[in-house]
Parts: C-alpha cells; structure tokens; sequence
C-alpha cells in the first residue's frame, strides 16, 4: 500500500513539473488528475463494519471555477464482498483559495447481489503543496436508492491532486 501512494506522489510530481502555467489552476481548460483513498472507520453506513476505498478521478474544467468530474473507486470490505464504483460529477470552486462543493452520481456494484445507483454530495478544500500538487480533504455523504437505511453512508475521503 505505501508503494502504491509514494507512486502516485511521483506521478503528481512528474505532471507537476510538466505542467503549464496560469494565473488560476482553477481556469477555464485545465485538467485535473487525482487519486485516494477512504474508509479506516472514517465512514459509516449500516452495511459495512470496516472498508477502505481506493479511488482515482479526472477532471476538466469547461469554466472558470467549474469542473466535470469522473471517478473509478475501488473498495475492500471487512464482511462483504469487495465493491466498485464509476461515477461522475461537478465541482464549484467557491473562492480561488481551494474551498469546493461538488454534486455526483455513481453506480455501485458490490457482490452480485447489490447494484445501486449513489447520488452524492461533498464539500472539500484544495490544500496546495505548491503551484499544482494538492492535498483534499472532502467530506462526503452518499444517497442509496436502493436501500436508505443499510447503504447511505457518510465519511471523509482524502485525495491527492494535480492541476495542469
């Protein structure tokens, strides 16, 4: 797992150093790439005791400050099986220092037994390591159609990012 996060720390550099120059990383035509990670007891829904996500995501940005999203997720779970998502969404950039709330959707498949269609909510903030690199801490809260009560979850999600 540390091997996984130091990589994608050197491909965050490495686009990082490629990356063109703006007045905003938040302009109109820029492109965002960022992966993460959830879970370890920092989420909860009924369904689920333990689990830890992993997720990857891009991004463009059709406007100053709006961004169209799409994101892979991966997860492992204590007592069930393993999940995955796909998902898209936006973003709004409130004010040019990071803070962000976005809106999605994903589909969710866990097992054969549980797919799901997950509208979802989240408030972050674009923590910058320097012109490009970004740390984001999100919180999150994800609305099952299928069952309410056992898959609607809450959490916090931590993403490393990279706007070129």
């Amino acid at each position: 797992m540390k091997k996984f996060f130091v990589a994608i720390a050197m491909l965050a550099m490495t686009l990082a150093s490629s990356a063109q120059s703006s007045d905003t990383p938040f302009a109109k035509g820029k492109v965002y790439v960022g992966a993460g990670f959830s879970g370890l007891n920092l989420n909860y829904n009924s369904n689920t005791k333990w689990n830890f996500d992993i997720n990857a995501r891009g991004g463009y940005f059709i406007e100053d400050n709006w961004m169209l999203l799409g994101e892979f997720m991966w997860g492992i779970r204590q007592k069930a099986d393993n999940s995955f998502k796909l998902g898209a969404g936006a973003r709004y950039y409130i004010v040019q220092n990071g803070l962000y709330l976005g809106a999605g959707a994903r589909y969710a498949r866990q097992g054969s037994e549980y797919n799901d269609f997950v509208p979802n909510i989240n408030v972050g903030y674009a923590y910058f390591l320097n012109h490009y690199v970004t740390i984001e801490p999100e919180l999150y809260f994800d609305i099952s159609t299928k069952s309410f009560k056992d898959y609607t979850g809450v959490g916090l999600r931590v993403t490393m990012g990279v706007y070129f």
